[in-house]
Formats: structure tokens, C-alpha cells, sequence
């Protein structure tokens, strides 16, 4: 999986990663059981900082999407299903981007559009 860090962003580089390795695991780049690099070692492949890795790790852990193992490391999470809480999370992060849509006076019928597009985008690429 290529990763793509873009120091000039105003993404914080740590959430650029986390974002990635999702984008990866939802194209299946990445498998659930698969281990994550190391943190030392993804972070001098990346030329990032050891705790922008490890913040990013972290984040993934507290999504569910990953689980970090002491003296083991990061492996990615199995999931096959969605619960409400997971659920309730997502809508919850969504919620703000679909007003703004609404509001910038994008219609249902087009949002939705956007939104199978960016699925196909995900899954093809």
C-alpha cells in the first residue's frame, strides 16, 4: 500500500495516515489479521515522526479498526458487521459534510450521487 504524505496539507499528517490506512483496508489492500509495520519502521519509511505513527495508530485503535497488541504491534482488526454505536459514529462525523452540502445547495439526488461515486472510486481503484 502506497501511503501519501502531504507536508504542505492543512490535514495534520497523522490523520493523512489514518485516513490511508482505512482508504486501504476498504479497498482491500489491507486485510483484517494483517499486521501494520512497526511503529520505528513506518515512521522512518515515511520520514515522519515516531508519534505522528503512533497517534495515528492510536486513532485507528479507537475506531475498532485496529488492534494494538503489546510487544506484537498494530493488526488489523476482523469486522464483518456494523453496531450501533460504530453506527451511531459515523452519522454522527457525517452529519456536519451532508448539511454543508445542502446548504452550499447540492440536492439529495446529487449528494447521494457523490456518494455511490466516491463508493465506486474506493472500491475500484
Amino acid at each position: 500500500m502506497l501511503i501519501r504524505i502531504e507536508t504542505e496539507s492543512e490535514i495534520p499528517i497523522y490523520t493523512q495516515l489514518t485516513n490511508q490506512i482505512i482508504e486501504g483496508i476498504a479497498k482491500g489492500s489491507l486485510k483484517s489479521g494483517d499486521a501494520l509495520p512497526s511503529v520505528r519502521a513506518f515512521a522512518a519509511d515515511l520520514g515522519v515522526n515516531m508519534h505522528t505513527v503512533n497517534k495515528s495508530y492510536h486513532e485507528l485503535e479507537k475506531k475498532g479498526i485496529i488492534q494494538i497488541v503489546p510487544k506484537s504491534g498494530a493488526v488489523i482488526s476482523h469486522y464483518d458487521s456494523i453496531d450501533d454505536s460504530t453506527m451511531n459514529r459515523i452519522s454522527d462525523q457525517l452529519r456536519p459534510y451532508i448539511a454543508e452540502a445542502l446548504v452550499l445547495g447540492l440536492d439529495k439526488e446529487k449528494l447521494l450521487e457523490l456518494v455511490s461515486s466516491l463508493v465506486d472510486d474506493i472500491k475500484t481503484k
